[in-house]
């Protein structure tokens, strides 16, 4: 009797096993962008940067601010610097850019241009690491233009 609800165990496993292999990969659907993730700052790869309300400076609607660049090819990107400065500054930089090991940035928009923060961020210096070879370059831009709007 033990050996009969063995069989039909291994028998079901296997059949839920298999039948998971017959199914074609199919790219489940994308969730709707809810506040919490950004709302409607992004719209298609390509398209308008920071949707109607971020422009290149990185607006927010109702989620995460945004900044925007556009590449070598003309085409914009997307990027999403609040999640980029969370994942790599917040450490030394503080929750509100209130300055932690590394230097208060609340105001850095003020104090350098865009250009020289993206500078700053790709090369470090002055106990700052070098982030050129952890981010894409878009990534760089997009965390620049959103703290150069900090003033």
């Amino acid at each position: 009797m033990k050996n009969k609800w063995t069989i039909i165990v291994l028998a079901a496993a296997l059949t839920l096993s298999l039948s998971a292999c017959g199914t074609k990969n199919q790219a489940s659907p994308s969730p709707a962008p809810s506040p919490a993730t950004g709302g409607t700052t992004g719209g298609t790869t390509g398209g308008t940067t920071g949707g109607t309300t971020g422009g290149t400076t990185g607006g927010t609607t109702g989620g995460a601010p945004t900044g925007g660049t556009t590449g070598g090819t003309g085409a914009t990107t997307q990027v999403n610097a609040e999640a980029i400065y969370k994942q790599s500054c917040v450490a030394c930089h503080g929750g509100n850019l209130e300055g932690k090991t590394g230097p208060n940035l609340t105001k850095v928009g003020g104090k350098l241009s865009k250009d020289q923060i993206a500078a700053k961020i790709g090369a470090g210096g002055g106990g700052m690491p070098a982030f050129k070879t952890q981010l894409k370059n878009e990534e760089i831009q997009g965390l620049a233009d959103w703290l150069a709007a900090k003033k």
